[in-house]
C-alpha cells in the first residue's frame, strides 16, 4: 500500500498535517444511518488530540468533489488503527458507509485544535446524536489524566444512542431520549445530571446540535463552569483557505477548521446566556 504525507508549513502554530492511505478493516452498522469504520495505516500514526478531526477524500462518488470532515473517534497507536463515526446524510457519506474491508481511504489529519484536558478533576461530557464522535477519545484521555468523568448522551429515541456501553470503561454514562425509550425522558438539558444548582464539575465538554450546545453552555455559564464546545460548521478545505467555516467570536471572525473546532463557549459571539434569547432547549 502506498502512503503519502503532506506537510502544510504555511499554517503556523498547528501540528504537522499528514495525508495517509488507510485500509478499511471493519465497517460496523450501528443503526439505520450510522457506521463505524475501523481502518489501518501501514506507517506509524502521527500524534492526535481529542477533538481534532480528519478530512476524508470520497472516491467513487461522482457528485462529491470535496473532502468530508469527521471527528477522530478512536486512535490505537500500538496497532496503527483509527476509527471514524460516519452519519449518512448525502451521497458522499453514503459512499463512505458502503466501504468494505480491504478498501482504501485517503485521509488528511490531524486537523484543528483539540479539547484542553483537565487533570485530577470531575468533568462532564455531553453528546447529542453523532456528537458523541469525539468523546470516546476524550473520555479515554481524561481517564489517563485521573479525571472522574460523567457522560450524558442524548437522542430522539433508543436507536439514536450510539455505543453507550463502549464508554462505560471510561465514564459513568447517563442517557436521555426525547421519547423516553431509554434513560430519562426529555432533552439532555432536562436530565437530572444538569439539574443541580451547584454542579460538581470543573469543566463541561460538549458536542452535538447547535441548539443543544448553546443550552448546555448557558447552564455552565450561570454556574461559572467553563464549557468547551466542538462546532460542526461546514468545512470544505480543513486548512483555513476557503473561509466557509468562519464563526464570529469576541476576537473577530475565526476559522472553525484551524482555530477550532473546539472553543470556549464564552468566546463565541451571541452565545452568552445574557445576550441570547429564545434557545429552544433552555429550561
Amino acid at each position: 500500500m502506498r502512503t503519502f504525507f503532506l506537510l502544510l508549513i504555511s499554517i503556523p502554530g498547528l501540528m504537522k498535517k499528514h495525508i495517509i492511505d488507510f485500509k478499511i478493516l471493519t465497517n460496523t452498522a450501528l443503526n439505520h444511518n450510522h457506521n463505524l469504520l475501523e481502518m489501518e495505516s501501514a506507517v506509524p500514526l502521527p500524534e492526535m488530540l481529542p477533538g481534532q478531526f480528519a478530512e476524508v477524500r470520497v472516491d467513487g462518488s461522482e457528485t462529491t468533489y470535496l473532502r468530508r470532515p469527521f471527528s477522530i473517534h478512536r486512535v490505537d497507536y500500538s496497532s496503527n488503527t483509527m476509527h471514524l463515526l460516519i452519519k449518512s446524510v448525502g451521497k458522499g457519506t453514503e459512499t463512505l458507509a458502503g466501504l468494505k474491508p480491504g478498501d482504501k481511504l485517503n485521509v488528511m489529519l490531524p486537523l484543528g485544535n483539540g479539547f484542553p484536558l483537565e487533570e485530577n478533576k470531575k468533568v462532564l461530557l455531553v453528546g447529542g446524536g453523532c456528537g458523541i464522535a469525539p468523546l470516546w477519545f476524550l473520555a479515554k484521555e481524561l481517564k489517563l489524566k485521573n479525571c472522574s468523568t460523567d457522560l450524558l448522551i442524548g437522542g430522539r429515541s433508543a436507536r439514536d444512542i450510539l455505543m453507550a456501553d463502549d464508554y462505560r470503561q471510561f465514564a459513568t454514562v447517563h442517557i436521555a431520549t426525547e421519547d423516553g425509550s431509554l434513560g430519562e425522558t426529555g432533552m439532555v438539558t432536562g436530565h437530572s445530571v444538569l439539574k443541580s444548582e451547584s454542579l460538581p464539575y470543573r469543566s463541561i465538554y460538549c458536542c452535538g446540535p447547535d441548539g443543544m450546545m448553546r443550552a448546555v453552555s448557558h447552564i455552565a455559564e450561570k454556574q461559572g463552569i467553563p464549557c468547551l464546545v466542538s462546532l460542526e460548521n461546514t468545512m470544505a478545505c480543513g486548512i483555513g483557505a476557503c473561509l466557509c467555516c468562519v464563526v464570529d467570536t469576541n476576537q473577530g471572525h475565526r476559522c472553525v477548521c484551524t482555530d477550532g473546532p473546539v472553543f470556549n463557549s464564552l468566546e463565541l459571539k451571541g452565545w452568552s446566556a445574557e445576550t441570547e434569547v429564545g434557545c429552544s432547549l433552555d429550561k
